[in-house]
């Protein structure tokens, strides 16, 4: 696994060109900026001389492949992370003019050796204004996955993994905006949200 560690979302105002039109449109981006190091050692599996398995850990590159999921539980709304090039230089500016920010894409081009860090930014646009509790899902930071057999759906002679459902595991942050739809302000946002675990680690 990776280790990762982020800031409260945030907002900024960025003029985003518009396909449609080719004109320049004022938007609200919300944004996250998170770092990931290579901190821990892997596990990997050992052949015995007995024929069993066993675990060792060692030192290794690794390379995170982030997705970005913003959830909406009130409204039935989910939205990925977007790559808003235009957004990354003012985003730069306000954050750390000197540091290296990587968008999702650039991030997954990455190969972290042992003991290092990259910094990223996950990009929003158009998420709706009434939105108060939301979580956000990072996947990409471990690769244990899960399955689960549906009771009944495979049956003798279907192809291999029929009714499978497949699970990733998932890191889910919370966050809530005490504010209304009028006026999108970032100072209201807060990390955790009443009545929930400020993170968990899901399936999904």
């Amino acid at each position: 696994g990776l280790e990762f560690q982020f800031k409260v979302m945030r907002m900024i105002w960025v003029d985003i060109p518009q396909p449609e039109s080719d004109r320049m449109q004022r938007k609200l981006v919300w944004y996250l900026v998170y770092s990931v190091t290579n901190s821990e050692k892997a596990l990997q599996p050992v052949k015995q001389a007995d024929g069993t398995w066993t675990v060792e850990r060692v030192d290794r590159p690794l390379t995170f492949i982030p997705q970005f999921l913003l959830e909406v539980p009130r409204f039935d709304k989910a939205y990925p992370a977007r790559l808003i090039p235009v957004a990354m230089g003012p985003i730069r500016m306000r954050e750390d003019p000197n540091r290296r920010f990587l968008n999702t894409v650039e991030m997954s081009q990455q190969t972290l050796q042992p003991g290092e860090t990259a910094w990223g930014i996950a990009t929003w646009v158009d998420i709706d204004s009434r939105t108060d509790t939301f979580s956000v899902y990072v996947r990409g930071l471990t690769n244990a996955y899960r399955w689960r057999d549906e009771p009944g759906a495979f049956q003798k002679g279907d192809p291999l993994g029929k009714g499978r459902r497949l699970s990733r595991k998932t890191l889910k942050l919370n966050f809530w905006r005490p504010g209304d739809e009028f006026f999108e302000n970032e100072a209201e946002v807060r990390f955790g949200a009443p009545g929930a675990l400020d993170f968990e680690w899901v399936w999904r």
